[in-house]
């Protein structure tokens, strides 16, 4: 689970991502971008970072992410949307994150993005 936002919009950017691994405690990693950071470029940044944090954690158990099933939800449609190419990315700087995005989750034997409501982002992430 994954979610960005900014104070300000934009302004100081900010992230939270949950991962949970199977027999393993839910573990929450909390971000910070900076000034000057659209709620739209911290959503990416944050399932950017969470994405490379599972092919690091993969990586340091000599697994591979060839043979793994990456499941990823996320309250941004935006970003799903955009990921899955069902939206267009007008903005070059959002361009260059979804394209990012892409090519981390081709990695992946498997993946799924999906869309929840903000509710679950909240219940899980705090934000």
């Amino acid at each position: 689970i994954f979610d960005g936002g900014s104070r300000g919009n934009p302004g100081q950017g900010y992230g939270s991502y949950a991962l949970l691994w199977p027999g393993l405690p839910q573990q929450v990693v909390r971000l910070r971008f900076g000034d000057k950071v659209t709620n739209n470029e911290a959503e990416y940044d944050t399932l950017i970072a969470a994405i490379e944090a599972v092919i690091k954690k993969l990586q340091d158990g000599d697994a591979s992410s060839e043979t793994a099933t990456l499941v990823i939800r996320g309250d941004s449609q935006l970003v799903v949307n955009q990921v899955h190419g069902i939206w267009e990315c007008k903005e070059p700087r959002m361009q260059v994150r979804c394209d990012r995005a892409r090519y981390l989750l081709q990695r992946f034997g498997n993946w799924q993005l999906t869309h929840h409501d903000r509710s679950e982002s909240v219940q899980t992430l705090g934000h």
